[in-house]
């Protein structure tokens, strides 16, 4: 058993309702916790995936639900019922997530727009809810700040931002956070950021069951500590330090305690 920091972490990113997590998701929660994970904020990519996480978040505490539309879901008619699952559930929910734009897979013009349009609906539903947004943005991190600022989208969590440390700049000003995946310990991009962005904004992620330290292994979110231990490096800070921020910074963003 791993000794946890003083304060428990928080995984602010991850996909426990995943499939790969179905014969064994006890036993995964349980290396979370001895390895001091005490809250995990599960995201969702469609309506079945809101539900889902409702569901695991009534049989585990620890998890703490969002309801999204990955960006790459270019539905009208799913964005509407997300939407709606999320203002009926709102009191049981921490965030609106994962949301956002992808140029990765999306590079139609026309089909760019639509994922603008959808991206759109999700920022007026964080200010008409108060919830945050947990958002996703490959391939797309200066165009996603510019739209998040353009609209006054106020709380706002950037997970695994792949951009240029100059891009996150913007962000870091308007009081945005960014959340750092085990993976950065095989990504010079993602240590350029650290290095760059001050500890008041980053949070631990581990984007479970990808983005893990090792990329063909299955991630899980015990493995925060690994960006934990990469930031305090990187920083040249004490791990303490790191879980003490990042713990803060999760409880004024989310309102995890």
């Amino acid at each position: 058993m791993i000794v946890p920091p003083q304060r428990f972490l928080t995984d602010a990113h991850a996909h426990l309702g995943d499939p790969a997590f179905d014969s064994d998701r006890e036993e995964v929660l349980t290396r979370a916790h001895d390895a001091g994970v005490g809250a995990i904020v599960v995201v969702g990519e469609t309506l079945d995936d809101a539900r889902r996480n409702l569901e695991l978040a009534e049989r585990h505490p620890e998890l703490r639900p969002c309801a999204g539309l990955y960006p790459t879901h270019l539905d009208l008619e799913q964005a509407e019922a997300v939407r709606a699952l999320i203002r009926a559930e709102r009191s049981r929910l921490v965030a609106i997530g994962e949301v956002g734009l992808d140029r990765w897979v999306i590079q139609d013009q026309g089909e760019l727009e639509l994922q603008r349009e959808i991206f759109g609906s999700f920022v007026e539903l964080a200010r008409e809810t108060c919830l945050p947004l947990n958002v996703h943005s490959r391939s797309a991190g200066h165009h996603v700040i510019s739209f998040l600022l353009e609209r006054g989208a106020e709380r706002v969590l950037l997970h695994a931002f792949d951009g240029k440390a100059s891009k996150a700049m913007p962000a870091v000003e308007a009081g945005y956070f960014f959340s750092v995946p085990p993976s950065i310990v095989r990504s010079q991009q993602k240590r350029k950021l650290v290095e760059r962005l001050p500890l008041g904004c980053l949070l631990l992620e581990t984007d479970s069951p990808v983005l893990g330290p090792t990329r063909e292994e299955r991630n899980e979110p015990s493995n925060v500590r690994v960006s934990l231990r990469a930031i305090a490096e990187i920083k040249g800070v004490a791990e303490e330090a790191v879980a003490e921020a990042t713990v803060e910074n999760a409880q004024r963003l989310f309102g995890i305690g």
